[in-house]
């Protein structure tokens, strides 16, 4: 098998803003990137077996290219996760609103939108019944 994994690449309109979002708000570490001339073009992120490239559209010069309309419309990136409701409860804590997480194909999932607004879904996977949203269960169902 030669094929072993698939990044997706985002382009951006603030890249650093975009790095907040991702390392400080997600947890992600920036593992690699590229500077020229003292302004950061592109960005490697991994968060434990995922990974994400960041790239700001180019505002001048033989590059520019940043496509009409609002970015992200109609992307969606799907984490599958071990327990998704650890990552609901980390990216909480750390300011960052995600929609209620729900049970959907025995799986909890909930979703955030980056500052450009690509969707960024996390599932893991549970027994508890389809459609039970996580505010319907009391806080000992998780001790």
């Amino acid at each position: 098998m030669n094929v072993q994994e698939v990044v997706p690449f985002l382009g951006v309109s603030d890249v650093e803003r975009s790095i907040r979002f991702y390392v400080d708000g997600l947890g992600f570490a920036m593992t690699k990137q590229w500077v020229d001339a003292g302004k950061l073009r592109w960005c490697w992120l991994e968060k434990d077996n995922a990974s994400l490239m960041l790239q700001e559209f180019w505002k001048d010069g033989i590059h520019i290219g940043r496509p009409d309309g609002k970015l992200g419309q109609g992307v969606s990136f799907i984490f599958q996760c071990m327990d998704a409701l650890a990552i609901f409860r980390d990216f909480s804590s750390r300011g960052i609103q995600g929609s209620e997480p729900f049970v959907g194909n025995a799986m909890w999932v909930f979703s955030v939108s980056d500052p450009d607004g690509y969707r960024i879904e996390f599932q893991g996977p549970t027994d508890v019944p389809e459609e039970t949203r996580l505010s319907q269960l009391s806080p000992e169902s998780f001790a």
